[in-house]
């Protein structure tokens, strides 16, 4: 657990969380005025009382928090009354002892808000807290160069690594051993080109292989074998009614997986082999005509964090000229 009581210092160079958001939020640009405001109206109107986000169960979450902002950053409406009290919520948060996703929640929501509206969630931070959350991440890293998601776990995950290389990156911490964790992220690519999630595992999966490459991009190892094998992988996964499935033993496909996988093959410079008219169908129909995604065909209900990833991948689309034509589908 991370004791969040202090901020991280500011970022000197654009990260890999910030360059997703600068890249989505030009392709949400390209969709009509209309799409734009009425899912960030779903978000807006998704805040409580306390100035966080919740997800489909009651009480606001880090988690849910950093979507929802994510979500209005990339709209361009994180601004205003929604954002200072996003902010009051994020100081509470400050004061408590954090899981590893949740810490990246709360650093990079406290990053977005000072981006996006100049607000400083914590302007006095202790000289030693950035070494304190370096050496708690420290902690997690395991003999083969991976992370666990927390002290106590034996076992190196592939997204947890990727995770802890992002808050190593928003604090502008080098990891201790970027050769190993490099040899730990190559060492889980299976024959398939896919990634797993733990080191026993056979079967690759989207959300894993998404965390892989986004771990190496950072690290500056995304090589051209890996980027084809990869890519192979990932297209492969797209599903009959048009999104992307999270593994190959699971026949429908879901928001999530289509959005990790779609926005790994443009880092790969290999979306174009998708087919992109079919997947902008699928996300299309994810939207809910008042405001916000559902996560699948099957779900009925909608939440901020598929909404962000509903809004994302339309973004992307529409950077590649597909857009959905809402009009003709209400």
């Amino acid at each position: 657990m991370i004791n969040a009581s202090s901020p991280a210092k500011d970022a000197g160079s654009v990260n890999y969380l910030e360059a997703m958001t600068m890249q989505l939020a030009t392709g949400i640009g390209r969709l009509p005025d209309a799409v734009r405001a009425s899912h960030a109206t779903y978000f807006v109107a998704a805040q409580q009382s306390d100035g966080g986000f919740a997800g489909r169960e009651a009480g606001s979450d880090l988690y849910y928090t950093s979507f929802a902002l994510r979500g209005l950053a990339i709209s361009g409406t994180l601004y205003g009354s929604c954002a200072e009290h996003a902010a009051d919520f994020l100081r509470q948060q400050f004061q408590k002892q954090l899981p590893v996703v949740d810490f990246l929640a709360l650093l990079y929501s406290q990053k977005l808000l000072q981006a996006a509206a100049g607000i400083e969630v914590l302007q006095d931070a202790a000289p030693a807290w950035r070494d304190r959350v370096v050496a708690f991440l420290d902690t997690c890293r395991r003999a083969d160069g991976g992370y666990a998601r927390g002290p106590e776990n034996p076992r190196s995950s592939t997204y947890h690594t990727f995770l802890i290389l992002i808050c190593l990156e928003l604090l502008e911490a080098p990891p201790a051993d970027p050769e190993a964790t490099v040899r730990f992220l190559k060492s889980q690519q299976r024959e398939d080109g896919g990634f797993v999630e733990f080191a026993p595992m056979r079967r690759s999966g989207t959300n894993p292989t998404a965390a892989a490459v986004g771990g190496l991009k950072m690290l500056g190892q995304l090589s051209p074998e890996l980027a084809t094998a990869t890519a192979d992988f990932l297209v492969g996964m797209q599903a009959p009614e048009g999104g992307l499935r999270a593994n190959t033993r699971i026949p429908v496909a879901d928001l999530l997986s289509s959005f990790t996988g779609l926005f790994t093959l443009f880092d790969l410079g290999e979306h174009q082999r998708l087919q992109l008219e079919l997947l902008t169908q699928f996300a299309g129909q994810l939207a809910k005509g008042d405001g916000g995604f559902c996560g699948a065909l099957w779900d009925t209900d909608s939440d901020v964090e598929y909404t962000f990833y509903g809004l994302g991948t339309l973004a992307l689309l529409a950077t590649s000229g597909h857009t959905y034509d809402f009009q003709t589908a209400s």
